[in-house]
């Protein structure tokens, strides 16, 4: 049987490495609290000055949320260039579907639009429709779990993770009937992976003319453990989605001159 596990609060990137500051400069920080108290439970993206993309696994009945954004250190509270703010309002997919991590995407409304700078600016998104090759370099990015049962992360992590195509993640001893045609897998050789706590984060993968397109939105990996061999980190692909994020938001990004990252 396969064992899943929808990476809410447990997804770190295991195998990673610490990036350097502010190189992925639409990262969020996805926070949850109660009765004053805040602690990271998810990633996110940002993708125009009032709005971020997160996967709806993430938003948990009873909690509030907040957003960090122009993060490196979750311990440094005083980081310069970051920001801190509430949510206007939390928008899962109409379609989504808890159980088998259908269409497991989510936007959230900023309480205020923010001014892009070195640290905050927006991702770029793909074409609708878009699907990545077999092999495909991306990146996965987090602050989740460096071992399965490890702790979270402090600062900001990246690991090279090749897009596996879905002809050959469908197979039966890949991810079989649990992945759809709107996933994106990527990595599964036991080494790299995102994990819990990563969730929601972006999959980053870079086109032709330089620019960063966010092509996914981490959604669950095996219960096995984060890193399990033909087990790789699910995502939701975002190019499926494209219509349904410009109908709530009325804007993001698909742009070609967007500044790239260095890592």
């Amino acid at each position: 049987d396969v064992k899943f596990i929808s990476l809410f609060n447990h997804i770190r990137v295991v195998g990673g490495q610490d990036v350097r500051p502010h190189s992925w400069p639409w990262q969020v920080s996805l926070q949850s609290g109660k009765y004053g108290h805040w602690s990271h439970a998810c990633g996110g993206t940002l993708i125009s000055s009032e709005w971020v993309v997160t996967a709806a696994h993430c938003l948990l009945s009873g909690y509030s949320y907040r957003v960090q954004l122009g993060k490196h250190s979750l311990e440094n509270n005083e980081e310069k260039g970051s920001l801190t703010l509430s949510l206007a309002s939390t928008i899962k997919h109409p379609k989504y579907n808890d159980h088998m991590s259908r269409n497991d995407i989510a936007l959230l409304k900023l309480e205020r639009p923010v001014t892009f700078s070195d640290t905050i600016k927006p991702a770029c998104l793909p074409e609708e429709g878009t699907v990545l090759p077999n092999g495909t370099p991306c990146y996965v990015t987090g602050w989740g779990r460096l071992t399965t049962s490890g702790p979270g992360a402090i600062i900001l992590q990246q690991a090279l993770l090749p897009v596996v195509s879905y002809e050959i993640c469908s197979q039966e001893d890949w991810w079989s009937f649990l992945l759809t045609r709107d996933m994106v897998c990527a990595g599964g050789d036991g080494i790299k992976s995102s994990c819990m706590g990563d969730s929601g984060g972006p999959l980053n993968c870079q086109s032709s003319d330089g620019s960063w397109e966010v092509h996914g939105v981490v959604s669950f990996g095996s219960g096995q453990g984060c890193n399990v061999v033909k087990k790789p980190s699910v995502f939701t692909r975002v190019s499926a989605y494209n219509d349904w994020i410009s109908s709530v938001s009325q804007s993001f990004y698909i742009c070609d001159m967007m500044p790239r990252a260095e890592n």
